[in-house]
């Protein structure tokens, strides 16, 4: 190719990455005459790069006479200074309108080094401002925001965090990048990419979305309840919408929605004592009634509960079974000879006895869930992974331990779990030291 041909190449090329670009760009030789003129300048000022190229300035056309010379001599002392120079200017547009844009010019270089000339990018001050405001809107989101703010790409990896939801998954923000979320919740990771992946495919929800979570973090797993927003991210560069991946807005309001739960569970449990009181006072049989009150006890808050009474006589320190709900029937005391529980001595049954307070314990975890063997060893009912123990007593005499078993998919029993049962421990007492009574039940 010839050198010609080469050149005619290189202007074409300029001329495409020109007429290409987003901002209107403008540049002047050393003498202020303009050589380059792009159709986003076009588009602004309606001049074309015919009318435009090869005048000198603005001066006549493009800027009011009073204006020219101010405008002229700060763009063109942009190639005697280093870097580059922000301005404004109230330029012409073709139909005689005025248009306020912001100029950013630079210096062109010469192949001795010495000035050559000026290049000059510009753009509606307003769009410039709106720009300034979305990327001032960024900054301040993911570094200064009062809630967390995590950009999800397409495979559902955190690809930009904040600190404030660093702070929330308890690690760096770095740290965080492109791990996949089960790496970071041990729960309801299910329900944050079924939510994640709705907004790719059909966009944002109307509303907030509240999630209960278990987030993995150095000091052990912390429940967390977040409340959510999301919103699809779209290229703004693609002629249809790509998705980029999903804007995650979340703030922590678990210690309202825990307030509220415990008000609710407050108010369900005092209802529940209240008609286990109303069934009770019912029944004949004070054992039949303390039956009446375990199944009222066990509704949301235990799949199990044994009744075990201390032998009357003995040397030794035995329990037998009195009876197991939800069974149907009423609890029994246990007449001479019975067949005492086959519990070890450090069994949590015998704890509370000794502390004559209530005795929590879950079995411990495995690859595949709680340990089978741990309620099989310990005389409980196969699939119990959570026991609360509590000592039933009436007239400062203590008659045996009233024990609530829960399943794997249940939480453990907490302290609040425990002033309930030592609550419905005291009730069932008072009617098996009624039925034992002689002349009753």
């Amino acid at each position: 190719m010839s050198a010609s041909g080469r050149s005619d190449t290189a202007d074409d090329l300029l001329a495409a990455l020109l007429d290409g670009m987003d901002a209107a760009l403008c540049a002047f030789d050393s003498d202020g005459v303009i050589t380059h003129w792009n159709r986003e300048a076009e588009r602004i000022l309606g001049w074309t790069a015919i009318e435009a190229v090869g005048r000198k300035g603005f001066a006549g056309w493009a800027v009011r006479a009073a204006d020219a010379d101010d405008v002229q001599e700060r763009l063109m002392s942009a190639q005697h200074v280093p870097g580059r120079q922000v301005h404004e200017f109230a330029l012409l547009t073709k139909d005689g309108g005025r248009i306020l844009v912001r100029t950013q010019s630079a210096g062109v270089p010469g192949a001795d080094g010495k000035p050559a000339g000026v290049y000059c990018a510009f753009s509606e001050v307003h769009a410039q401002i709106d720009l300034e405001r979305s990327i001032a809107l960024s900054e301040a989101l993911l570094e200064d925001a009062s809630w967390g703010v995590v950009l999800v790409d397409v495979d559902l990896r955190p690809a930009v965090v904040n600190a404030h939801a660093a702070r929330a998954f308890g690690s760096g923000r770095t740290a965080l990048l492109g791990r996949p979320l089960g790496d970071l919740l041990a729960q309801g990771v299910e329900e944050l990419e079924g939510a994640l992946q709705h907004v790719l495919a059909e966009g944002a929800p109307p509303a907030p979305l509240e999630l209960w979570v278990s987030v993995k973090t150095p000091e052990g797993i912390r429940r967390r309840c977040w409340r959510c927003g999301f919103l699809r991210l779209a290229s703004p560069l693609a002629e249809e919408p790509v998705p980029l991946g999903v804007g995650w807005l979340f703030q922590d309001v678990t210690e309202a929605r825990q307030a509220e739960l415990d008000t609710g569970q407050l108010r369900f449990r005092a209802h529940q004592l209240h008609r286990a009181g109303r069934a009770a006072a019912e029944c004949e049989d004070p054992a039949e009634a303390a039956s009446v009150r375990l199944d009222f006890a066990l509704a949301g808050f235990a799949e199990h509960a044994l009744v075990d009474v201390l032998e009357a006589d003995g040397p030794q320190r035995r329990l037998v079974r009195s009876g197991a709900s939800p069974s149907g029937l009423a609890l029994l005391l246990p007449g001479p000879g019975a067949v005492p529980v086959r519990y070890e001595a450090a069994h949590p049954a015998f704890q509370a006895l000794d502390r004559i307070g209530p005795v929590r314990a879950s079995a411990p975890a495995t690859g595949t869930g709680p340990d089978g063997n741990w309620a099989r060893t310990r005389r409980w009912p196969a699939g119990a992974a959570h026991a609360l123990c509590t000592v039933l007593r009436s007239r400062g005499r203590t008659l045996g331990t009233l024990t609530f078993l829960r399943g794997p998919s249940r939480p453990a029993f907490d302290r609040t779990d425990a002033l309930y049962a030592e609550e419905v421990a005291a009730r069932v007492a008072a009617d098996l030291d009624l039925a034992a009574r002689p002349g009753t039940g």
